[in-house]
């Protein structure tokens, strides 16, 4: 049965987007099959990461949430991206980037239950192992409803005041809608940090697995969303971390 995993934090600015497309192209290399849902749709982002352009994208999750199109016909196989040979796939479901769709989306919104449906539908077009949920920061109704369906909710946040205090309302939430399981990833952590410390201080914190502490990347930050790091960086210790991840969202 194909596995749900959504990828939030409260707040902006974790690094989510680079860790959902790292994370989908660690498993698919793995030899699964996993999707990606851009449902950041107020600001999407994760389909740069993959490559796309504005013009690029000519059918997008917006279209199907519309009624325009079938959902199947706003994803695309993107496979060719990986390196490994073990047969996996991996697909991208993106929001579109247009101003006007983003603005159509603030002001008149869509219909959430539909949002269900396509995912679901795409699970079973698409024959998935893993679908992938990159969400929107904070907490919303379709991020609520991410929630509620994930086979594994993993939160992101930085070793930051306001990150901390903005985790521990997602976390209550979360047990609240009865996640089945909870991951929680520390990214850009400075090297000055005590890992394992750090590890313990969160861990403590909100009596959760850390499933990674992802340190701060100069490299990562040069790559600067120019594509896949564990691609271009496959023995780099951020990889190394991300992989770790990876093995805990499957287990």
């Amino acid at each position: 049965m194909a596995q749900i995993i959504s990828v939030h934090s409260y707040r902006g600015g974790t690094g989510k987007s680079n860790t959902v497309s790292n994370l989908a192209v660690i498993l698919a290399q793995k030899g699964y099959r996993v999707a990606v849902v851009d449902t950041d749709i107020q600001s999407p982002g994760v389909h740069v990461l993959f490559g796309f352009s504005q013009d690029s994208i000519q059918s997008s999750l917006n279209d199907y949430l519309w009624g325009k199109i079938d959902v199947k016909d706003a994803v695309y196989d993107i496979s060719h991206l990986l390196t490994s040979g073990q047969g996996g796939g991996l697909f991208l479901l993106p929001s579109s980037i247009k101003t006007s769709d983003i603005a159509r989306v603030l002001r008149e919104g869509y219909d959430v239950n539909r949002l269900n449906d396509g995912y679901r539908k795409v699970i079973r077009d698409f024959k998935l192992d893993y679908l992938i949920i990159d969400t929107h920061p904070g907490l919303n109704e379709e991020t609520l409803l991410s929630i509620t369906i994930s086979n594994v909710l993993l939160l992101l946040l930085r070793p930051d005041q306001q990150d901390y205090q903005g985790t521990a309302v997602t976390v209550d939430v979360a047990r609240k809608l009865q996640v089945e399981k909870l991951l929680i990833a520390v990214n850009k952590a400075p090297d000055v940090f005590d890992f394992d410390e750090l590890k313990a201080k969160v861990e403590a914190t909100y009596q959760a697995t850390v499933a990674g502490i992802i340190p701060h990347s100069d490299d990562l930050m040069i790559l600067a969303s120019g594509g896949i790091f564990a691609l271009n960086y496959p023995d780099h210790p951020v990889t190394h971390v991300l992989e770790s991840v990876a093995e805990a969202l499957i287990q």
